[in-house]
């Protein structure tokens, strides 16, 4: 294959489609916004600690491309499944554990219901109706203490963490599309760095990679049988001609740039972009001098049985009276231990996972500061504070429990990354997965314009939102680009499409 194909986006889809490309004899080049390859896959340090940006999760440990990937590069990944899991009452209080217990059995039960339920009942679900509204049903068909009750719609706030915003606005319709690959979800101990060097190996050494040039606009005209067209695409340094482009720009990149694209996207694609939401998940790093919360016994168990000294992994704290925050602004928080992953990648830090409108408050209160300033720190030990103070082992007179660092990732303020992180499915949306199929297809127009689209919101419907999702999108553009013969690909299993 002769072709000379455009990418635009060096993240995992267009660094694997990049791959597939490659090793089928196309001639490929790379255009980048940001001044390094990985889009959202991005490392910093908190402190001399090495930590994910984007992504720090693979989900689904059964035919998973992103697994073979981790173990065949040595990648030390950790299963927090095992790890003592508490949680604490509005008023700051530990949840005893069987209670505790008890609304993480209801709230996970209540989650794989509603995972069945979206995927027997589809369409007839109303397209307003939330995980939240199904929550609420389900809590009260219980035999629960209000109290108990309370505890669980509190609770179930936290699959905010999983999709970047409110559960009062998740889809019920359309939750199936949230249920990932199957198996475990394993933490990526010791950052996503090698997967990166591993899928980015051949673009690196053999497409022609141009970084911080950001795109301003596509020509993509129709064509005609028999003639050759071509595509041009101008960055803010110069003007490229292709045979095929591939577009693995964000969600909330392409919705805000449609109008780059001439003549206009088709309608029922620019429909589907518009239809898709777009999650606000952010992370908090906090990193003490000790991990004083770590090997301390953490039970508070109503029953006569010995006091567990598991290590602590997750810590929730439900919608708390003792922090302060915006009245109107949901503000349960969760953070995981990585002084509970494996050495040498344990570090005596917590991250916090926040999201929607508590993440929005919390980044735009830090956005216009350094991250070495006094006020940067001041602000986030202020918000944060309220919660690391609860965890078991904290004396606020001892060193070991003040922070000597913070750093908080700032997607939402992100123009590549589209001012978000990553794909998902809110109430009100109608067709939510007819848009996927569209935006995964171009709605045709990669036949009839040269024109394709990659990334993890045109992933299959198990891995939306996932790094496995952009992997697999990749792929699947680069095997339609080479349509005309037998694919090659030296890599890796893909595990499928």
């Amino acid at each position: 294959m002769s072709k000379h194909v455009g990418i635009i986006g060096a993240g995992l889809s267009g660094l694997r489609c990049a791959d597939i490309l490659i090793q089928n004899g196309a001639r490929v080049t790379i255009l980048e916004a940001r001044d390094r390859i990985g889009g959202r896959v991005h490392q910093s340090s908190v402190g001399n600690h090495v930590v994910d940006l984007g992504p720090n999760w693979i989900h689904g440990a059964g035919e998973n491309p992103i697994m073979n990937i981790a173990e065949a590069t040595g990648t030390t990944m950790f299963d927090p499944e095992g790890g003592q899991h508490v949680a604490f009452a509005p008023d700051g209080q530990p949840i005893h554990d069987d209670i505790n217990s008890k609304v993480q059995d209801f709230v996970w039960t209540t989650i794989s219901e509603a995972f069945e339920y979206s995927s027997r009942h589809g369409n007839s679900i109303p397209a307003e109706k939330s995980l939240l509204d199904f929550f609420r049903e389900r809590v009260q068909q219980t035999d629960f203490s209000t109290e108990e009750k309370s505890l669980c719609l509190d609770a179930c706030k936290l699959w905010g963490t999983y999709v970047g915003d409110q559960v009062d606005r998740q889809s019920l319709r359309f939750f199936r599309l949230e249920e990932c690959v199957d198996g475990s979800n394993f933490v990526v101990a010791s950052t996503y760095k090698r997967i990166l060097e591993h899928v980015s190996k051949t673009a690196s050494a053999k497409a022609n990679i141009h970084l911080s040039e950001p795109v301003t606009s596509i020509n993509a005209p129709p064509r005609t049988p028999n003639q050759h067209h071509q595509i041009t695409v101008t960055t803010t340094a110069t003007t490229y001609n292709f045979d095929e482009v591939v577009v693995t720009c964000p969600l909330g990149w392409l919705k805000q740039n449609t109008t780059a694209f001439s003549p206009a996207l088709p309608p029922r694609l620019l429909s589907a972009i518009t239809n898709i939401s777009y999650g606000r998940l952010e992370k908090v790093y906090v990193t003490f001098p000790r991990a004083f919360w770590h090997n301390v016994p953490t039970s508070t168990s109503t029953s006569t049985s010995t006091q567990t000294s598991t290590s602590t992994v997750f810590a929730q704290f439900l919608e708390p009276t003792y922090a302060p925050h915006p009245p109107h602004i949901e503000w349960t928080q969760e953070c995981l231990s990585f002084a509970a992953l494996p050495s040498p990648h344990a570090h005596p830090t917590l991250l916090f996972y926040t999201y929607g409108e508590s993440g929005a408050e919390i980044i735009n209160s830090i956005h216009h500061l350094s991250p070495d300033s006094p006020e940067y720190k001041n602000i986030l030990t202020k918000t944060l504070q309220p919660f690391y103070a609860r965890l078991p082992g904290y004396d606020a007179a001892s060193a070991d429990c003040v922070p000597t660092a913070f750093l908080a990732t700032q997607w939402q303020k992100d123009e590549y990354a589209g001012n978000g992180s990553y794909c998902n499915f809110q109430a009100g949306v109608v067709e939510a997965d007819r848009d996927i199929e569209v935006l995964r297809h171009g709605d045709g127009i990669g036949l009839l314009r040269g024109l394709w689209f990659a990334g993890e919101h045109t992933a299959p419907f198990e891995a939306l939102g996932t790094t496995t999702g952009a992997y697999w999108s990749g792929e699947r553009v680069a095997r339609l680009i080479c349509r005309d013969g037998e694919v090659r690909d030296d890599s890796l299993p893909s595990g499928g499409l």
